[in-house]
């Protein structure tokens, strides 16, 4: 399908909760968490080449062409499919790099979702979610596109259905080191393994709020001034955090209380990811 552009989503991601139950010999942490995606995130476009240079048109500051996931994500599955042809890439980057809610796993996502289709490998989500672990663990929750309960390293996913409120998520201009917060000395690691009902009975926490809040005070001011009008949670390692409201007038009336300074969106909440609704219209 050489020069059809495929423009699609990569949605962002919520956790819910996120339990640390200890760390594995290879060092990654053995875990517990809730991914919601939501209706909000950055923009892929793919045009094919039948050259089978990969190039990204974007430049992120500070990430070099070649090390970039969406780069990579490329080519792993041209290499392990065996595909002669490229991919002309353009990102429409929406989502904060360090902020816990997706960003750069959903791009990878997103661009083996998306050369998939075009260049017409007929890959099973279960094959690419097994190429996108090696990329990052985030990366298959994305792939399969459902909201899930994740545990092991975040790659056994079992589907859930949530509700689908509206979120207000704000973004401390900061950048959250996930491997800072992992490898932080005073991370609980001890928390009892749960089962999904659980979960979704009684909810949980994050075990890393309390280390991001000590390492970065952004944060912790940002869930200060958003507990005063909603529950408010970290995602993931941080930086962004979220309240979620029962409409979307109630979040955006809360919105539009953040100072300046403290940058927000409003967005549904969503059980299927909007990639995978937007591939399923193509088909």
């Amino acid at each position: 399908m050489p020069g059809k552009r495929l423009t699609l989503p990569a949605p962002a991601k919520l956790n819910l909760m996120l339990h640390i139950l200890g760390r594995r010999a290879d060092g990654y942490h053995e875990l517990q968490t809730l991914f919601q995606f939501l209706d909000y995130g950055d923009e892929l476009s793919f045009v094919v080449r039948e050259d089978g240079e990969i190039r990204l048109h974007t430049q992120i500051t500070g990430v070099p062409h070649d090390s970039n996931l969406i780069v990579r994500a490329a080519r792993q599955l041209q290499q392990q499919s065996n595909c002669p042809l490229g991919a002309d890439i353009w990102l429409d980057k929406r989502l904060p790099m360090g902020g816990g809610i997706g960003g750069g796993s959903s791009d990878a996502a997103t661009t083996l979702l998306g050369l998939n289709h075009l260049w017409q490998l007929d890959w099973s989500d279960d094959r690419l979610a097994a190429l996108g672990l090696g990329l990052g663990a985030d990366v298959p929750v994305f792939v399969r596109g459902r909201a899930a309960f994740a545990e092991g390293v975040g790659e056994q996913l079992t589907p859930v259905e949530l509700d689908e409120p509206w979120f207000l998520v704000a973004v401390p201009q900061v950048f959250v080191s996930t491997a800072e917060i992992f490898s932080a000395p005073e991370l609980t690691r001890d928390t009892p393994a749960i089962k999904v009902r659980s979960v979704l009975e009684r909810g949980g926490r994050n075990d890393c709020q309390s280390v991001v809040e000590k390492r970065y005070p952004d944060v912790r001011n940002a869930l200060i001034l958003l507990n005063k009008f909603v529950s408010a949670r970290l995602t993931g390692t941080g930086g962004c955090v979220f309240g979620s409201f029962p409409n979307q007038g109630e979040a955006d009336r809360v919105a539009a209380q953040l100072p300046a300074s403290l940058p927000s969106f409003v967005a549904k909440g969503s059980n299927v990811s909007m990639l995978h609704r937007t591939l399923e219209n193509l088909s």
